[in-house]
């Protein structure tokens, strides 16, 4: 028998430190189970990610190792979640692990009003926090990400490879987190991201058109222009737009999808 070597060490990526925050009274082995099935799914962890172990999952996350022992039992079910036993062993995200097509089953079961209400949760909160970037972000602190976005845009373009794909949801997911963050609000910043660990995965259903990405970065490039001219209201109705646009664009797949 060959024995498998251990995933090479990857840098987190930001959105998973929302995962594992603690999840209070409601600490039942499903919820646990759904928040790392919605990591897994949503592609912040990836296939061959090492989990934390059952112990520091158990803190972090304030629930008892025997719930969190659980939980990975039906996530193996699942065939989510892989255990490996011996010195390198653990718990990993499988490598049939598919994020898309997870999404892809969200967006079928949910009804038109559900998609719209996570919508207007998520652009009230990111609405909330541009406008306080627009007032408070320092001088030269825009001009960072728009480099950075642009760096992408000329990386993905319009015949990017498929496998690509996920550094451009992972990538804008980090930008659109740094301008919340520069609301220099922690409890603002902290909801946005397990916000957008929710909406993040939908999105990736619409990274594949090319179309799509030139739609997000003009609509992003807009809410940038705002904040670094310090316009709380246009920052505020460029943030409106760009969670509109992308509502209606993933309405649009539900329908299209309903009827395949």
């Amino acid at each position: 028998m060959t024995s498998t070597s251990p995933a090479p060490a990857r840098r987190p990526h930001r959105l998973q430190g929302s995962m594992f925050t603690p999840i209070g009274e409601a600490g039942r082995a499903e919820l646990v189970e759904r928040r790392l099935a919605e990591a897994i799914m949503g592609g912040h962890l990836r296939a061959g990610d090492r989990l934390p172990s059952e112990a520091d999952l158990a803190k972090t996350m304030g629930v008892a190792p025997t719930t969190v022992r659980e939980a990975l039992t039906s996530l193996r079910s699942r065939g989510l979640v892989v255990t490996r036993r011996g010195r390198n062993g653990g718990s990993f995200v499988s490598e049939t692990a598919d994020p898309l097509a997870f999404a892809r089953e969200w967006l079928i079961a949910s009804s038109r009003l559900t998609l719209r209400d996570l919508g207007v949760h998520y652009g009230a909160l990111t609405v909330a926090a541009v406008r306080l970037a627009a007032r408070r972000a320092a001088a030269g602190e825009i001009d960072a990400v728009r480099s950075r976005l642009g760096r992408l845009e000329t990386l993905l373009d319009d015949a990017a490879p498929e496998r690509d794909l996920p550094l451009w949801r992972q990538t804008m997911d980090d930008l659109q987190l740094e301008v919340v963050a520069l609301s220099q609000s922690a409890r603002l910043t902290r909801d946005q991201m397990r916000l957008q660990a929710e909406f993040s995965p939908l999105m990736r259903l619409l990274d594949t058109d090319a179309a799509s990405r030139h739609r997000q970065s003009t609509g992003f490039r807009a809410i940038l222009d705002a904040v670094d001219s310090g316009d709380e209201d246009a920052a505020a109705a460029a943030t409106d737009r760009f969670v509109a646009a992308a509502v209606d664009a993933l309405d649009a797949l539900r329908r299209q999808l309903d009827t395949a």
